[in-house]
C-alpha cells in the first residue's frame, strides 16, 4: 500500500515537472520567435538604409541634406533594432540558464528520489525477510509445541490404558462381605 502511495505521488510529480517544463520550453520558443522576427525588421531597415544612400536627389546626382537625415534616421533605427535585439537575447540566454539550471535541479531531485526509493526499497526488503524469519521459526514452535501435546496425549492415554489394564489384573474378584448382623442373628 506504502508503495503504490509512493509510486502514485512521484507520478504525479513526474507530471507537474513536465508541464511546468513544457511551459517554460514555449516561453523559450516564443522568444526565439521574437528575436528572429526582429533579425528580420534589422534587415529590411538595413537594406532601406543601403537604399537611401544610394539616392542623390540634389543637383547634378549629390545627396542633399534631406536625404543624410532620412539616412540617419533610418541609421538611429537599426541601431534601436540592434540594442532591442541585445536585451531580447539576454531575456534568450536567462531563459536558457534558468532553464539548465532547472534541469539540473530536475537531475538531481531525481537521483535524489531514486536513491530514496531505493533505500526504501531495500528497508521494506529487509522486513519482509524479517518477517518471513519470524514466521518460519514461530511455525517451527507452534509445530514443535503441537508435536509435544501430541506426545503428551498419546502418553497420557497409554498411561491410563495401562493403569486400566493393570487395575484388572491385580484387582480381587469381588466376593460378597458378610454383614455382621447377619451373623449374629443366627447365633
Amino acid at each position: 500500500m506504502r508503495i503504490t502511495f509512493l509510486f502514485i505521488l512521484f507520478n504525479i510529480l513526474a507530471v507537474c515537472v513536465y508541464s511546468k517544463q513544457s511551459s517554460d520550453s514555449i516561453a523559450y520558443k516564443l522568444q526565439r520567435k521574437k528575436i528572429n522576427t526582429m533579425l528580420s525588421q534589422r534587415s529590411q531597415k538595413f537594406s532601406q538604409y543601403n537604399e537611401s544612400l544610394a539616392k542623390h536627389t540634389g543637383i547634378f546626382g549629390l545627396q542633399v541634406k534631406k536625404d543624410l537625415r532620412h539616412s540617419n534616421d533610418i541609421l538611429m533605427d537599426i541601431v534601436k533594432t540592434d540594442n532591442d535585439i541585445y536585451l531580447e537575447l539576454k531575456i534568450l540566454l536567462d531563459y536558457r540558464v534558468y532553464q539548465q539550471a532547472q534541469a539540473q535541479s530536475h537531475a538531481n531531485e531525481t537521483e535524489a528520489s531514486t536513491i530514496g526509493y531505493m533505500n526504501t526499497i531495500n528497508k521494506l526488503r529487509k522486513q519482509i525477510e524479517a518477517l518471513k524469519a519470524d514466521a518460519e521459526e514461530q511455525q517451527q514452535q507452534e509445530e514443535k509445541i503441537r508435536n509435544i501435546l501430541i506426545i503428551a496425549v498419546l502418553a497420557l492415554a497409554a498411561l491410563i490404558f495401562l493403569m486400566l489394564t493393570f487395575r484388572k489384573r491385580k484387582r480381587p474378584p469381588v466376593k460378597a462381605k458378610r454383614t455382621t448382623r447377619t451373623t449374629k442373628r443366627r447365633t
